[in-house]
């Protein structure tokens, strides 16, 4: 028997939710492509083409294969909205929200996790190479200033935030603040991550 799938925590349906609304939203203000030239801030996750996998489902491939908490992913979208936020000129659409959400994860990854996976396994999950999931990593940082730390009370409100997205999609009926809880709880308790059992490696794919 395969090793069963784990369960999708509500953290994943919320930032994919999120992730959809913004691609919507980017999509009615700009059909502009970006400037051949520019290989700087959001322009350098631009692919050549739009993966064929939808955002939700990717990110629940990154939660299957890499184990990572389902904190990793509310912080991942914190590092998205800041880096949208230091480069306005530019926007999230489908041609790079996959490199982004990828590269953004597995520094949250790197940031909250004990057990944590190199960049070679993320960027096998993620469809990538290695060299560039490296150059996409510098450029996140970059991007950020470095400033990879959230404070609690920064969490929290993110967390409120991605409620709101569900409730706006029709996904949940009114905001329970469940998200934040069960993160707490896992915050909580770090010595089940002692027990972590990781998942064989992932089948090579390429999303690009």
């Amino acid at each position: 028997m395969g090793e069963a799938k784990p369960e999708a925590p509500r953290a994943l349906e919320a930032m994919a939710r999120a992730l959809e609304r913004l691609l919507a939203r980017n999509e009615r203000l700009s059909s502009e492509p970006e400037p051949e030239g520019k290989q700087r801030g959001l322009a350098a996750f631009r692919g050549a083409r739009q993966p064929s996998i939808s955002i939700a489902r990717y990110l629940e491939r990154i939660y299957r294969y890499t184990c990572c908490s389902p904190s990793c992913f509310v912080v991942g979208f914190v590092y998205v909205d800041r880096m949208v936020h230091k480069d306005p000129g530019s926007l999230v659409v489908p041609l790079n929200v996959h490199r982004i959400v990828l590269t953004s994860v597995m520094v949250a990854s790197k940031v909250l996790d004990d057990l944590h996976y190199n960049n070679a396994f993320f960027a096998r999950v993620g469809g990538v190479s290695n060299a560039e999931l490296n150059r996409l990593e510098m450029e996140l940082l970059s991007l950020l200033d470095f400033g990879v730390m959230v404070s609690s009370r920064v969490f929290e409100s993110y967390c409120l935030h991605m409620e709101k997205e569900l409730v706006c999609s029709g996904a949940a009926q009114k905001i329970e603040g469940a998200i934040f809880d069960s993160l707490t709880t896992e915050i909580e308790a770090p010595e089940d991550d002692k027990g972590k059992r990781f998942p064989s490696s992932p089948p090579r794919k390429s999303f690009s």
